[in-house]
């Protein structure tokens, strides 16, 4: 209930929302009572964390209930505004991009709202998280080739390739990360061990961006510098 409530900070979660959420797979005589009974204990819990009365963190808007907090104290919404403006910042501050980024990446723990219940809307937002933070390590990866780290990252974009294989852009880091490094024959290899992954298991060939780094390392292009 809290998770739900903290992915809204501010906004009313409808009553039937949040007992379709948190008892979907298990029908209750009276839905109303035990969600009242469970925002009790929610209200008691947090005024014994934050000193403040209960009710005023957790309060009855109309047909449902609102968490009354700053967006920026649920680690979620802190992390996905640090992951925005790293990303703005990656154009053109690429130093100031890994300082976002990096302190965007610190709030994580594990999967994300990996010991809360595995409702729809949990997992839905569970799923659009996780993907921002993939897409935040490959903003910070980039931003760090860009300040010339290129031997920094080599190892993490090896265990990241091999986690996500189908992110073709960490494939291309780690080619361009390997190319600047003196290390030509290594990117080669990666583009070839790519290929056979993706052409084994769906049928494709690498998309056009895999394809044309593979290209200008061949030709040794002067802009891969």
């Amino acid at each position: 209930m809290l998770a739900l409530l903290a992915l809204s900070p501010g906004t009313a979660v409808p009553f039937d929302q949040l007992v379709d959420e948190i008892w979907a797979d298990k029908p209750i005589g009276n839905a109303r009572n035990a969600l009242q009974a469970n925002i009790l204990r929610l209200r008691k819990l947090l005024e014994l964390v934050t000193g403040r009365p209960g009710d005023e963190l957790v309060r009855t808007v109309g047909g449902g209930y609102q968490l009354v907090v700053p967006a920026d104290s649920v680690d979620a919404h802190r992390f996905l505004s640090l992951a925005k403006r790293g990303s703005v910042k990656g154009r053109n501050r690429p130093d100031e991009a890994i300082e976002l980024l990096e302190e965007a990446l610190r709030l994580w723990r594990g999967p994300a709202l990996f010991d809360v219940c595995d409702g729809l809307r949990c997992r839905i937002e569970a799923a659009r998280l996780d993907e921002r933070r993939l897409g935040a390590r490959e903003d910070l990866i980039a931003a760090k080739l860009a300040v010339g780290a290129e031997r920094g990252v080599v190892s993490e974009l090896r265990q990241l390739t091999a986690e996500h294989p189908e992110r073709e852009r960490f494939s291309e880091q780690l080619m361009l990360a390997l190319y600047r490094d003196g290390r030509q024959i290594e990117a080669l290899e990666v583009f070839h061990h790519a290929r056979k992954r993706l052409a084994n298991e769906l049928g494709l060939e690498p998309g056009r961006a895999l394809r044309q780094l593979y290209q200008a390392i061949l030709v040794q292009d002067r802009m891969l510098g």
